[in-house]
């Protein structure tokens, strides 16, 4: 019998539905049934926002870089420990992407902290491991337990190219081709660092920092045999000047790391770099004056630069707003307005790159920062160019507030939609200040900020945001008067304990609401309540913020939670508490709910999950579920079942045809498939509308969505439609665009089927 025919017996329970008449629900069940393989392709355009490219000519900026090194005619070279579709070390030069490396992703391979060029080779710090004992091989990946650190030697003219220096084990096997070229500096036990944090090179020899075991070891540049080695406290980045002498940055595990000037045989010179004293040293450089730059991630956001003066070195100039992103308006970008700098360069003809990721350089094994740019500046200080990668595990949300004004996990953008795909949009503010506010759980819970949802509550903006995982939820206030673009945390909603483990003065056991009661952003030990309704309400994929401000969670098998706005408190934040809270049972035919859509409008409620006859698969833990139901009178306690709608559900389809993430806006129902197929229903029948799928402008390719709020929508005064799809694979969020036509209109049994499309190609 179809889902939609079952009537369902009635429990004595609350918010339970009672049926349509059986007739009507298997007519809805037999329309869905037909359409759901058979959807015609809707007319859209495809846009994105946040990257300077699209993939569309097979570019994209990647979504970190913590280390540059800069070549005589200006091309830039990076690297970073993890860019999510493999471009940890890419090239760039006059504001395009040249190409990337490869072979510093999967397979056990990772990037890294470092990198360095002479004439004839790139030399990238790297990381290989073995995912965890499966991939064996003498010589190309470590024994099971251990992970190794050392460098990998590219070609310069193409870095795709390993440039061996000894010979491979297996000719036919390209990642013991790949080991080739890798030089072992450090094998310690898994979860150990070893990292290379900084190389520079001549044409003869090759400097590393050996981090952990405080050295810098020399190398042969063409045989990379070791030649020598002296001691230095936790060395970092190396520039090597035109005399030959190397600047190194020391002590680089404290909070004040130093700029030391050494001869090229490791003896220490004695005219070291007056730092100022709140300075926070992450790279240097030479240029081809003498002058020793700085990049300054402390307080000052700043590039420092050095020249000698009477026998000794002085501060002499900068480059940079001081206080970077931070000062004048907080958060809004533009050019020398710095935002957390992890690299500094400089060419022959002394034009200045810089590279930020929002925060600083991070050393976990996937630190992806908060949003890559690569800048070039003039002599003059003219920004000539930049590229941006700013997205990752991110999604989108309209500003409730200002028209094309569009809300990330921690940015803001602006679009201009008259202008071509992928240029309509422009970045228009950074929403974490981790001066103003060091507390903010981006910093201590995970490492990306999370999937937005915007709401305007009692006449101001509220940002909540779920992570990856949906373990728990983050507010966010905003006070652009006093604050510019920063986002104040305002409240918390905990799940479980490992995930907040290192938020400041929080309960332990997880499972906790945080209120912001004395608006200083700071998480203050009386600021904590512990839920005590002795229901333990960790668990649940499904996050929902409706328009009236009230806060459901799907939760499994344990049905769904409500948390009632109760409006502001005296400092502005939404109060939410475990006093005022509705907890409903999972509602036939579910016998687990994933997701909870309520809108107040309609009182109509779409819940999706899964059913006896449509059963939970374990190893599709994130989706939705495999069916969806609209129950209308959802506030009456006994409410009524308008439709039941099978969804998508084929896990032997290459790739996968599941279901991720849904939302309902205007007149539809849209969702999404870990590909970036979405597909949209008419959302009072329930009946398959058409589907979208990625277009040229992006490559016809999305990465996976994996979260589970990776898709949002908003209709737009003239009838457009924006739907908006997480697409971490290459450091942005997919934008389409669609306006229904008068005679749009479900489906009727079209037999046209839109074509797969690459996953990560």
């Amino acid at each position: 019998m179809p889902i939609a025919c079952l009537y369902f017996a009635s429990t004595g329970e609350s918010a339970l539905p009672r049926p349509l008449p059986a007739r009507a629900l298997c007519a809805l069940a037999l329309l869905a049934t037909l359409h759901a393989f058979a959807e015609p392709a809707l007319n859209v355009q495809t846009s994105w926002i946040g990257n300077t490219f699209g993939f569309g000519d097979g570019s994209w900026t990647q979504i970190n870089i913590t280390a540059l090194a800069v070549a005589p005619d200006g091309k830039v070279y990076t690297n970073a420990p993890w860019d999510e579709s493999g471009a940890e070390t890419s090239v760039y030069q006059n504001g395009k992407m040249l190409g990337f490396a490869g072979g510093t992703h999967g397979w056990g391979q990772s990037g890294g902290n470092a990198i360095a060029v002479n004439g004839r080779y790139a030399y990238v710090a790297v990381g290989v491991g073995n995912e965890k004992g499966h991939l064996v091989g003498q010589g190309v990946w470590p024994d099971k337990g251990r992970q190794w650190y050392g460098i990998s030697r590219r070609q310069i003219g193409d870095t795709t190219r390993v440039a061996a220096f000894q010979p491979a084990v297996n000719n036919l096997d390209p990642h013991a081709k790949a080991a080739a070229g890798f030089q072992l500096v450090n094998d310690v036990p898994t979860g150990m660092r070893g990292d290379i944090n900084g190389l520079a090179a001549s044409d003869t020899t090759l400097y590393a920092s050996n981090t952990s075991q405080n050295r810098i070891e020399v190398y042969d540049a063409e045989s990379m045999q070791r030649k020598s080695q002296w001691s230095v406290s936790a060395p970092g980045r190396i520039a090597r000047a035109g005399d030959g002498t190397l600047w190194v940055l020391t002590d680089t595990r404290g909070a004040r790391p130093q700029a030391a000037h050494f001869a090229a045989d490791g003896q220490r010179l004695k005219d070291d770099l007056p730092l100022p004293a709140d300075s926070v040293a992450v790279d240097v450089a030479v240029d081809s004056q003498g002058r020793v730059l700085i990049a300054d991630n402390g307080p000052r956001q700043q590039v420092l630069f050095f020249a000698k003066r009477d026998g000794a070195y002085a501060l002499t100039s900068t480059l940079g707003e001081r206080g970077g992103i931070f000062s004048g308006v907080a958060g809004k970008p533009g050019p020398q307005r710095f935002n957390g700098l992890t690299g500094v360069g400089v060419d022959a003809r002394g034009n200045v790159y810089v590279a930020t990721n929002g925060v600083g350089p991070r050393f976990e094994p996937t630190g992806a920062g908060l949003g890559a740019t690569l800048e070039s500046y003039a002599p003059d200080g003219r920004r000539l160019w930049q590229v941006e990668g700013l997205l990752f595990v991110d999604g989108a949300w309209m500003d409730p507030a200002r028209p094309d004004s569009v809300y990330t996990g921690n940015k803001r953008f602006e679009l201009d939609l008259s202008k071509p795909a992928g240029q309509q949009w422009k970045y228009a503010g950074f929403l974490t200040n981790r001066f103003r506010y060091p507390d903010d759980p981006v910093f201590n819970t995970d490492q990306w900020p999370g999937l937005p949802i915007a709401r305007q509550l009692k006449g101001r903006t509220f940002l909540f945001l779920t992570d990856m995982y949906a373990d728990h939820l983050k507010i966010y206030r905003f006070d652009g008067g006093r604050e510019g673009e920063t986002a104040t945390p305002s409240g918390f909603i905990a799940g479980r304990e490992r995930a907040v483990l290192k938020v400041p003065n929080a309960p332990k056991g997880g499972d906790w609401i945080w209120r912001d009661a004395n608006g200083n952003g700071s998480f203050d030990a009386d600021e904590f309540t512990p839920n005590t309704t002795g229901t333990h309400l960790a668990g649940g994929w499904g996050w929902w913020v409706d328009t009236r401000g009230d806060i459901w969670r799907a939760r499994d098998s344990k049905g769904i939670n409500r948390f009632h706005f109760g409006g502001l408190d005296a400092k502005g934040n939404p109060i939410y508490s475990y006093a005022d809270m509705t907890a409903y049972p999972v509602p036939p035919p579910f016998s687990e709910v994933k997701r909870a859509i309520y809108d107040p409008q309609t009182d109509s409620m779409y819940v999706t999950g899964y059913t006896p006859e449509a059963p939970f698969d374990r190893g599709f833990w994130k989706e939705v579920g495999r069916v969806l139901v609209r129950y209308d009178e959802w506030s009456s306690g006994n409410p009524v079942v308008r439709y039941t709608l099978p969804l998508p559900w084929d896990t032997r389809a290459k790739p996968v045809s599941t279901l991720i993430g849904l939302t309902v806006e205007g007149r539809y129902v849209f969702a999404v498939e870990p590909v970036g197929t979405v597909h949209v229903y008419d959302k009072n029948t329930g009946t398959a509308v058409g589907a979208m799928q990625p277009g040229p402008e992006v490559g016809r390719a999305s990465g996976w969505v994996d979260v589970p709020n990776g898709i949002s929508a908003s209709r737009r005064n003239d009838g457009e439609y924006l739907v908006f799809v997480e697409e971490d694979a290459r450091g942005k969020v997919l934008m389409y665009r669609w306006k229904p036509t008068a005679n749009t209109s479900a489906s009727r049994f079209s037999t046209h089927t839109l074509p797969r499309h690459r996953r990560n190609a």
